[in-house]
């Protein structure tokens, strides 16, 4: 019976074990914890590897969502668009910003934002729109930008998925006014513990970001406005700096793995991921649809192969977010999605037979069907 984790973490540090070791070994001698050195190097290097000027190290990457609408300007009473078929988090940061989240469905195809949805739910009351780059795919921001400046919305972009995911080129991060990062540690880009970014072009965006992830200190002591204690730790920022400097390559062997997968799954009866043509896919997770899902994922388990649903409750379905009032059938491409997607094993480390066995007992599902 095979043996094929959905992720293998481990294999990640063993790869860079030497360079990451080396690291650690620097910032616990270096005596200096939370926001030194470690983390200004990283903040540099990661918004040059995005294009943009600015990025602020905090503490999650719901963190980075919430501190990248407050910086922004959203607050009680605004209205923040975004998806329901997310992880809870992007909808946990609306409300903690004091916002109402307004959610609209997704393209049935990428399963990211629908432009369209989006139009129409628009108010005078609608401040920001959080568009979400699911699984490495980015959401479909030619179309939404226009309509997002047309109604004077700031637009976050939640990247937690997706770091160096490009749109004709351009890397996701720097298409709106800000960027939501998170490096959890099975993300593309992955700490060894919680940590996340906001990265932004606008100098006074990121000036209100260091505010805030820190009680709203200017001066050490003073605090100018009412924020946060969300630091990103030198330990972490030092691991990042030793991943950032891997992470194209390792976004490269995920875009390997994720063809391998899309050549010997051709023929099945499984919806795969779509790659829209504009879009540098970076394949976070490789998501196939199946009308017999569950039963598929039984099989695979059985099989020794693991497998994950991200996610298998829409935002809007879930007890605690009853409160803002979607009845089941709202939201029916993301309902229907929730019931069919499946995601296989895919880390950037993975070796070439994993996808193989995968693949081949995907097969034998449906034959014996």
């Amino acid at each position: 019976m095979s043996q094929i984790p959905f992720v293998d973490l481990k294999a990640a540090y063993e790869a860079h074990q030497a360079e990451l070791d080396t690291a650690v070994t620097r910032a616990v001698a270096s005596g200096w914890y939370i926001l030194g050195p470690e983390v200004a190097a990283f903040e540099a290097a990661f918004a040059a590897y995005c294009g943009v000027a600015q990025a602020v190290g905090v503490a999650s990457g719901t963190d980075a969502v919430l501190l990248g609408l407050r910086a922004l300007g959203v607050g009680p009473g605004d209205e923040v668009i975004s998806v329901a078929h997310t992880a809870v988090a992007t909808i946990a940061a609306i409300e903690l910003a004091g916002a109402k989240p307004v959610l609209v469905d997704v393209d049935p195809a990428t399963l990211t934002l629908d432009p369209a949805q989006l139009a129409a739910a628009i108010t005078s009351r609608t401040k920001a729109v959080v568009p979400v780059h699911l699984y490495g795919h980015p959401a479909d921001m030619a179309a939404i930008l226009p309509l997002a400046r047309q109604h004077g919305l700031a637009v976050l972009e939640d990247c937690a998925q997706a770091h160096g995911a490009t749109v004709n080129g351009q890397r996701v991060g720097g298409l709106g006014d800000a960027a939501a990062f998170s490096f959890y540690p099975t993300k593309n880009l992955g700490a060894l513990g919680d940590g996340g970014a906001v990265i932004t072009r606008h100098d006074d965006v990121a000036e209100r970001l260091r505010q805030l992830r820190q009680y709203g200190w200017r001066e050490r002591y003073i605090s100018d406005v009412a924020g946060y204690n969300s630091r990103l730790d030198e330990l972490q920022a030092a691991i990042l700096r030793v991943k950032l400097a891997h992470l194209d390559a390792d976004n490269g062997r995920r875009q390997q793995l994720a063809a391998r997968y899309h050549q010997q799954l051709a023929g099945l009866p499984v919806q795969l991921p779509p790659v829209r043509p504009s879009a540098g896919h970076v394949f976070h997770l490789y998501v196939i649809q199946c009308n017999q899902r569950d039963e598929l994922a039984v099989f695979l388990k059985e099989w020794g192969i693991g497998t994950a649903v991200h996610y298998p409750v829409p935002v809007h379905l879930q007890p605690a977010y009853a409160h803002l009032g979607y009845a089941p059938g709202s939201l029916p491409h993301t309902e229907r999605a929730a019931g069919r997607i499946l995601s296989l094993p895919l880390y950037a480390h993975m070796p070439d037979e994993h996808v193989d066995v995968v693949s081949g007992v995907l097969a034998e599902f449906f034959l014996r069907r």
